[in-house]
């Protein structure tokens, strides 16, 4: 039997390729994928060629082997059936819905212990969406919102989105969302952001901003965020550059600011609170806003796999429509 899995392997060139479908080993079960989620900021840098090759493609998840050069597969949101299992692995696993840092293919291989049962109430698109609910929880856990203060989040994809969703939560003085597109900037007001900008006519709060997030992927805004932050504010860095390099003014008013700048990266919990939190706990939490959240409306495609290359085409080329793209699996 055949399976079908995507892969990069050149700068915007897309196939899909057959792949046997494997035989468990004893330890391993064998999953039939539903649904898998394209990561549009992560998926694009390796899609056009500027992800970094010197990095490993991710430590944490053991599904990512090698680097993010060529020829390689890619992918962290599958949801799937468990179809099959290995001899010293219990049956009752059989049947069971799972989510898995997987590359998109229709059937994978993997240990138990590296599966996460999805809850009943929860649905498989639903699902899907648990590596951008994980990373949006770790943006605020570590920007850390106070009551009354003034909150910027540049860039409103996917993540963005569900982050300024989270933000809209708290007891905020404001909450503004900046996007180019004008249809992720009317996303973000259903979401609950108090105001909504174009980056270019960004009416910052009157004494800047105590928070904010640079969420865009480009590193432009980097700069643009540091400007509309307040002395003694901080900024969140969630967005991955790749190769691509932030060219930033320092020598004027950040001098003297005492703005701190700092990395987010959901891979890694903040040391302060790893006393108190793990991923099991966020995992937990995820499932909680999963099913609180109505996030139906920024799944804007459902493509089937064989039609890969349409789905980074369109992230490419018609940004304004594609903000969260889902593989479909027609012998799923």
């Amino acid at each position: 039997m055949k399976g079908r899995a995507v892969y990069f392997v050149a700068p915007e060139r897309i196939d899909v390729r057959d792949r046997d479908v494997p035989t468990p080993g004893p330890d391993e079960v064998r999953v039939r994928t539903q649904t898998s989620a394209v990561s549009s900021g992560t998926e694009r840098l390796v899609y056009r060629g500027e992800a970094p090759t010197d990095l490993p493609a991710d430590e944490s998840i053991a599904a990512l082997e090698g680097d993010l050069s060529f020829p390689l597969r890619y992918g962290y949101a599958a949801v799937g059936t468990v179809e099959a299992v290995g001899d010293d692995v219990s049956s009752s696993l059989l049947g069971r819905r799972v989510f898995s840092f997987n590359p998109h293919e229709s059937h994978f291989l993997a240990s138990p212990g590296e599966l996460i049962q999805i809850p009943d109430d929860v649905s498989d698109e639903q699902a899907a969406l648990l590596p951008t609910m994980e990373t949006a929880l770790n943006f605020v856990m570590d920007g850390r919102p106070l009551i009354g203060e003034h909150v910027v989040v540049f860039g409103q994809g996917v993540v963005g989105l569900v982050t300024t969703a989270l933000l809209s939560q708290f007891p905020l003085g404001s909450l503004t969302a900046v996007d180019c597109i004008p249809e992720r900037r009317e996303l973000a007001l259903r979401l609950g952001a108090d105001a909504v900008s174009h980056p270019s006519s960004l009416d910052a709060p009157a004494d800047g901003a105590d928070l904010t997030f640079e969420l865009s992927g480009d590193p432009s805004a980097l700069d643009d965020a540091l400007a509309v932050t307040r002395y003694d504010g901080r900024v969140i860095v969630g967005s991955w550059y790749g190769t691509k390099s932030a060219t930033l003014d320092l020598g004027g008013r950040f001098h003297r600011s005492r703005i701190r700048v700092e990395s987010s990266q959901v891979s890694t919990i903040d040391p302060e609170l790893r006393g108190r939190w793990d991923t099991e706990r966020r995992f937990s939490l995820a499932w909680t806003h999963l099913r609180d959240h109505s996030f139906d409306s920024l799944i804007t495609h459902r493509i089937d796999v064989e039609d890969a290359a349409r789905a980074y085409r369109l992230l490419e080329d018609d940004p304004d429509d594609a903000v969260q793209i889902l593989f479909t699996y027609a012998d799923g």
